[in-house]
């Protein structure tokens, strides 16, 4: 019974770890301390494609709407203002449903 604890306590953490962090909408304050006026811009138009990340990344969306699936996981959907952080080794689908606008940084 304790091999099972520690199995459920084990997976559940591996699932947090994997999780999308949505800050919704993500307050002035931590736009500054982030500096993420600083940050490079990426667009992309209405469009669907697998991603995987090899690193941390945290993006504010300044324009658009998107649904993101992480393999075997549930859907996330966001849209400008909010604040996303997706973790390294994630593997999933992005369906972008309007044109995508967002300041982006990768690693901590």
């Amino acid at each position: 019974m304790i091999t099972t604890i520690k199995h459920i306590k084990i997976t559940h953490s591996i699932e947090l770890l994997m999780s999308i962090i949505v800050t919704s909408p993500c307050p002035e304050s931590k736009v500054e301390e982030l500096g993420i006026k600083n940050w490079p811009i990426w667009t992309c138009e209405a469009s669907s494609f697998d991603w995987t990340y090899d690193d941390k990344e945290t993006c504010l969306l300044l324009e658009g709407e998107v649904t993101v699936t992480p393999e075997g996981g549930q859907p996330v959907k966001f849209g400008a203002g909010d604040l996303v952080i997706f973790p390294s080794g994630m593997v999933c689908r992005w369906d972008i449903h309007q044109a995508v606008r967002k300041h982006y940084r990768f690693g901590d």
